[in-house]
């Protein structure tokens, strides 16, 4: 097994349409806007862009997101990660009752250093550290959402 690989399924449940969701998800030079999590989105080009995240633990991960699919009919976004970070993540966006299903898929593995070093006994606490990431964007979606 390879402990710096890491595979994160999470369901969002919002109270707006999926139209709605899915513009605010597409707009990734946004997300420090609502999600504190996401420091910093610097767009390099109208599909690529260098995002840095910092959840709880005091560490930053930087990588370059590149945009591989952006259906809004089938409501995915899909990017390819290179950096800190590789791998992909992907939105999926579909209606549920009155509000919307944000599913995000992400498998990467780890290169910073650090965290390949500490894989072993950290992988616990690094995908705790992801879960509350996730929890908070989540949050600040919903609450960005209720103000537009």
């Amino acid at each position: 097994m390879d402990w710096s690989h890491y595979r994160f399924h999470t369901r969002w449940a919002l109270p707006a349409s999926p139209t709605t969701v899915y513009d605010v998800l597409e707009q990734a030079e946004d997300y420090p806007r609502w999600w504190p999590q996401v420091r910093a989105v610097e767009r390099l080009d109208d599909t690529t862009g260098v995002i840095t995240i910092r959840a709880t633990l005091p560490y930053d991960l930087v990588f370059t997101a590149r945009e591989v699919r952006r259906e809004r009919a089938s409501g995915v976004l899909e990017i390819a990660m290179t950096g800190d970070l590789e791998g992909w993540a992907r939105w999926t966006i579909t209606g549920d009752g009155a509000g919307t299903l944000a599913l995000y898929d992400q498998v990467v593995d780890v290169n910073k250093p650090l965290l390949r070093r500490l894989a072993v006994p950290g992988r616990p606490v690094f995908r705790a550290n992801h879960r509350l990431m996730m929890r908070a964007g989540r949050r600040g979606l919903a609450a960005y959402l209720e103000a537009v």
